[in-house]
């Protein structure tokens, strides 16, 4: 897991320093912009005024109706000085920002033809026919030169005029710019961090000289995405460096009238890749204006709350005078475009459709109000930052915890990184980025979960080659939903362990053939392994002749000894359909001699580096094949030992008394089993109560008693092994014979 986390963390660092940028991450960062911008956004009164503190912004919209009024667009320039005069005249408006470019040259045929009636000369004026005429068209010429009138005003009144750059290849220039705020050569290295535009939509240049207030570009950032949510407020065309329309009005909105632009400086003094640029600062006799910046010179816009517009008044109903010159006395006029077919429309984080003048207004607002959200120059630290905490905290959390208690866990911590970046937004004015630090957690969970995923798949595959050969499929589908539950490695338990001979096996392998004698085996072992599978027992192995299968592991079973004495039982009793196939395939019968124990052994998974199984080894597993030994000596068919018969608890047994086994020094009890409980076999009752009597004569030396019920016996299981062995014991207790 901690491999994983540094594998995110070194993803994250490359994505945070721009070295490897993730497209999902960054549409991601956006989204999660756009929602903290609608949701924590400020509310700007019309951005305040920075001096006065009123609500100065103001857009005036040529539309349809100012359309309609003065004729299409581009207006002749006379009507565009008239509206200008209007504005900064009785209307008393303190500053116009121009949200147009007077690139074209409309008047230029008109006044060519004029000029060249003008030039022709007139010889004696005494002579001259029509001397008012050239009186009328030298008066005609001065009302049709809009450029000239345009021109004074510009001159004379607080205009900012607006010019548009390109970045495409290959773009034109056409117009004249107004003076840089500075060389590129001045940026040092910043210079290749801002954007570099190659081409230009400026002004006349007759227009542009004339303005005493400058200019700035009209150009916004447009993301991936299509939206607009940052301005470059610095931008380099050839050589030089320009300044954005809210950027040129802000400087001089900080000076009083008639005076020089405010000052600007960028912050900090000295600007290198180790410094980037973090603002810039205007300074002006009525303040101080610090505009955050990224270090390519780009603002975020901080847009107001969606659907909420500033003041908007029709340039119809300036010329007209329908307005409160109240509405615009010391206010800033924003003129701009917003007829069908004009209008510059922008996708941005709060409207779909918003006026491209209403983007400049939103700047300027959050400038003058000083509302501007910052992006720190450690960003890119802070990211890398957050990401190894969070992903420090889950790569602890998560393997001590559950997957409830993880997925909640990773829900609080990106929930406390929201609470943490909201605010930074609301109390700094900080953007800090969020969507990694909400990735991480989620992608953390979800790898770990895939681990554990991984690690129960490979569990299973591990149990279902271990126990896929000892063990019925139905117990290793248990197995394997609960891994957990199985140790290998080797344990102490009370387990049944049965031991199975084929009786007859020496003797059948010296008359059978090599193949014959396989085959005999294999439909033996077969039949012998599949009551063990039928009855949840682990199968062992093969040992010669002989099938070794326990209980008990690897699932724990509370009914081990009574499920190893069933499946010995149904051994038993499969013994006929056995010898029948035998028969029919002329092979000769065998029988069967199982010996069963219950007791504290080891299991596990035992053997040298060469070769492992999963066994069981022990004193009680070596009293089971003690006990498989007696049962094939006296043909006993089945015997179990003590403590298997304590552990079945009501089942009928029939106690065979003790007997001494080879190796050990105290006498074995041994029993044998019957498949009824008591009440479900009324013969079975009367045999078993029969059969207590008989051991109670026999151990309590009534011989001629022991005798008779012998006889009854024999009578009721005819050639029955016990009534042998039990002869045998009486004889034997007798004296007569020697055992």
């Amino acid at each position: 897991m901690a491999w994983l986390a540094l594998g995110v963390l070194a993803l994250l660092l490359g994505h945070a320093f721009n070295l490897l940028p993730l497209a999902p991450l960054q549409r991601l960062e956006l989204a999660l912009y756009d929602l903290r911008l609608n949701l924590l956004v400020p509310q700007i009164p019309d951005a305040p005024d920075h001096a006065s503190g009123s609500a100065p912004i103001v857009i005036v919209d040529i539309d349809e109706r100012a359309l309609a009024a003065r004729g299409r667009w581009p207006w002749h320039r006379s009507d565009l000085a008239e509206l200008l005069e209007l504005l900064t005249g009785g209307m008393g408006a303190r500053l116009v920002g121009l949200d147009i470019v007077l690139a074209d040259d409309i008047d230029s045929a008109s006044l060519l033809a004029l000029d060249r009636l003008l030039a022709r000369p007139s010889g004696d004026a005494s002579k001259d026919p029509l001397p008012a005429l050239r009186v009328t068209l030298l008066s005609l010429r001065n009302q049709l030169d809009g450029d000239a009138r345009l021109a004074a005003v510009l001159q004379s009144r607080p205009v900012v005029m607006g010019f548009l750059l390109s970045g495409e290849p290959g773009a034109t220039t056409i117009g004249e710019l107004p003076t840089p705020i500075m060389p590129t050569a001045a940026l040092g290295s910043l210079g290749l961090a801002m954007p570099e535009w190659n081409g230009h939509g400026g002004n006349l240049a007759r227009l542009q000289r004339a303005s005493t207030r400058g200019a700035g570009h009209l150009n916004a950032l447009v993301d991936p995405d299509g939206v607009v949510r940052r301005v470059p407020m610095l931008v380099q065309h050839g050589g030089q460096v320009h300044g954005s329309l809210a950027l040129a009005m802000a400087r001089w909105l900080l000076d009083a009238p008639d005076q020089p632009a405010a000052l600007l400086r960028l912050s900090p003094a000295h600007i290198d890749a180790m410094h980037p640029l973090q603002s810039i600062q205007l300074r002006g006799r009525e303040g101080l204006i610090r505009i955050p910046v990224d270090r390519a010179g780009a603002a975020l816009v901080p847009f107001s709350v969606a659907n909420r517009a500033f003041l908007r008044i029709s340039a119809a109903d300036i010329f007209a005078g329908k307005i409160d010159t109240a509405l615009l006395r010391g206010k800033v006029v924003l003129l701009g475009v917003s007829a069908p077919g004009l209008v510059d429309q922008r996708i941005t984080p709060v409207d779909d459709a918003m006026q491209g003048t209403a983007v400049h207004a939103s700047l300027l607002a959050g400038m003058l109000s000083g509302q501007m959200l910052a992006t720190p120059a450690a960003s890119p630290l802070y990211e890398l930052l957050q990401g190894l905490l969070v992903a420090g905290l889950m790569v602890l959390a998560l393997p001590r915890l559950g997957l409830a208690w993880s997925t909640l866990a990773a829900a609080l911590l990106m929930l406390g990184l929201v609470a943490a970046n909201a605010a930074a937004w609301l109390w700094g004015r900080w953007y800090l980025p969020l969507a990694s630090g909400l990735v991480v957690p989620g992608l953390l969970l979800v790898l770990h979960l895939l681990l554990a995923y991984r690690a129960a798949t490979s569990a299973r595959h591990d149990l279902t080659q271990l126990f896929g050969q000892y063990v019925p499929p139905e117990l290793v589908h248990e197995l394997s939903l609960q891994p957990e539950r199985q140790n290998m490695s080797s344990r102490n338990a009370e387990l049944t362990v049965l031991f199975a001979d084929v009786q007859g096996f020496t003797r059948q392998a010296e008359r059978l053939p090599p193949g014959e004698l396989s085959a005999t085996m294999n439909l033996v072992f077969s039949h012998l392994t599949d009551i063990v599978r039928q009855h949840r027992g682990t199968l062992d192995k093969y040992i010669g002749d002989s099938v070794m299968a326990f209980w008990g592991a690897p699932l724990d079973d509370p009914d081990h000894a009574r499920h190893a004495v069933a499946a010995a039982l149904a051994m038993r009793d499969r013994l006929p359909a056995m010898r029948a196939e035998l028969t029919a395939r002329g092979w000769p019968d065998l029988d069967l001699s199982i010996g069963i124990n219950t007791g504290v052994m080891v299991v596990g998974n035992m053997g040298s580096r060469h070769r492992r199984s999963y066994t069981v080894m022990g004193d009680a597993v070596n009293l089971a094949a003690r006990l498989q030994s007696v049962c094939a000596r006296d043909g006993l068919g089945l015997i179990i030992g003590d403590a298997t018969r304590r552990a079945l608890g009501e089942q009928l047994c029939l106690a065979l008394g003790p007997v001494m086994l080879r190796g050990r020094d105290s006498a074995e009890q041994i029993w044998q089993p019957l498949a009824w409980q008591p009440g479900q076999n009324a013969q079975a009752d009367r045999l078993a109560a029969l059969w207590a009597r008989l051991q109670e004569a026999t151990d309590g030396g009534q011989s001629e008693l022991a005798s008779a019920l012998l006889s009854q016996l024999q009578q009721a299981w005819p050639d029955n092994a016990l009534c042998r062995w039990q002869n045998i014991r009486l004889v034997a207790q007798a004296g007569t014979v020697s055992r």
